[in-house]
């Protein structure tokens, strides 16, 4: 675990919770189990606490607290648990802290007590500033609730603050798109997060599509949307910086995406560059010691597991082995990831990056030569146009940035 002392980890905390659950929604989340959340909150900062003792508590660089509806607990709960995340590891004093917030909780007081809990960057997620698409979509809030809920956390002091978007929506008219983002680009938001919507098996809006009550979205109407995004932020002066994600610059901005004065996302700046990370909670991933795993699902399964498992673990582990991990209780399963999947994944996470990827910093960081490796697969993806090289940075080709995964399958392959 010395690695991670010196790398320091990025921890993602998920929260089940959701007062309703979205019709489009995929994510391991519930509705109408508010009575287990203290137990889940127990449970959590005991698995916290546990596997801090396991790792020997490294440094924690970011946090990310992700669900669900993580605004949904209690209030004081995410100050109890970032209490437990201080106790069980090194967390930085700048650490970069991330609640996702759902409008209609973000009132004055809410909003003042997240950053007096130790919260300094909020995502809000927005989705739209049509009221008739909040409706498909199941949304508690509508458009001016929206931008109340983002004049609130600016008010209350917030200086880092993420706005999500979904576009390729049923019924969304290219017309209804460049409105909502202009009118979310006028607020002048930190940060922007813009999704293709994805219609996924098992959600009531997949079933709503199949049985004809609501068009197949339009892929290519949402090509058009994606680059009028492009134009559109980039005219506002935001920097595209992944796939799709934006930040706007402040005034000491520097070219190293790390740079605390940047406000690209730090703890997504982890996963996409391939650094370790812990996640905790039911559902959650983690990518540590040369293995992926994940929690259990079900939250009442994990409330007990989480529990059963800390209370046997009384120091530091000296290696992630699987055997181990078998006996982690709230794990419900894992993957060894070897020096080619370890190889593929730094390549098509790191291109994902709009910047580049720089194959001298990778390759040391990887112990391999990532441009040998990949010599031939590089060289078609150029020859192809898909890539664009200079020194030692490749980058995808501005025409790749909506068929990436071509590109990154030749990894993969």
């Amino acid at each position: 675990m010395a690695s991670l002392q010196a790398t320091g980890i990025s921890l993602y905390i998920h929260v089940p919770f959701c007062q309703t659950k979205c019709p489009y929604c995929d994510f391991n989340t519930y509705q109408g189990i508010e009575g287990l959340m203290g137990p889940f909150v127990d449970a959590l900062e005991a698995e916290i606490a546990a596997w801090g003792r396991a790792l020997g508590g490294p440094p924690v660089n970011t946090v990310f607290f992700g669900g669900g509806t993580p605004s949904y607990l209690p209030d004081g709960d995410l100050g109890q648990i970032m209490e437990a995340v201080g106790e069980a590891f090194d967390l930085r004093g700048d650490a970069e802290v991330t609640v996702e917030a759902n409008p209609g909780d973000l009132t004055p007081d809410k909003a003042a007590s997240l950053l007096r809990q130790g919260i300094n960057r909020i995502s809000v997620g927005v989705q739209s500033l049509d009221n008739d698409l909040l409706n498909l979509l199941g949304r508690r809030h509508d458009a001016d609730g929206a931008l109340a809920a983002y004049r609130t956390v600016k008010a209350a002091g917030f200086e880092n603050v993420n706005l999500d978007l979904i576009y390729g929506l049923p019924r969304q008219s290219l017309e209804q798109w460049q409105d909502t983002l202009l009118r979310l680009a006028d607020q002048g938001p930190e940060h922007i997060s813009l999704y293709a919507l994805t219609v996924e098996e098992g959600t009531p809006l997949h079933r709503w599509v199949e049985r004809g009550e609501v068009p197949h979205p339009d892929t290519d109407l949402a090509a058009d949307m994606y680059h009028h995004a492009r134009e559109l932020l980039g005219e506002r002066g935001y920097h595209h910086y992944e796939i799709s994600n934006w930040y706007r610059p402040g005034p000491a901005s520097q070219p190293d995406l790390a740079s605390t004065t940047d406000l690209a996302s730090r703890h997504n700046l982890a996963y996409w560059r391939n650094l370790p990370y812990l996640g905790v909670g039911p559902g959650a991933h983690s990518s540590l010691g040369g293995y992926r795993f994940w929690d259990m699902d079900p939250p009442r399964g994990y409330v007990a597991a989480a529990r059963e498992w800390a209370s046997g673990v009384d120091g530091p582990v000296a290696e992630i082995t699987g055997e181990w991990l078998g006996s982690v209780g709230p794990v419900g399963g894992y993957e060894a990831i070897d020096l080619d999947l370890a190889a593929a994944e730094t390549m098509f996470l790191g291109l994902r990056l709009l910047d580049g990827l720089d194959l001298r910093e990778a390759s040391d960081r990887m112990g391999i030569d990532l441009a040998t490796r990949y010599e031939s697969e590089i060289s078609e993806l150029l020859e192809l146009g898909l890539l664009v090289k200079r020194d030692t940075v490749i980058r995808l080709h501005e025409s790749a940035y909506l068929i990436a995964n071509q590109v990154f399958t030749r990894f993969l392959d």
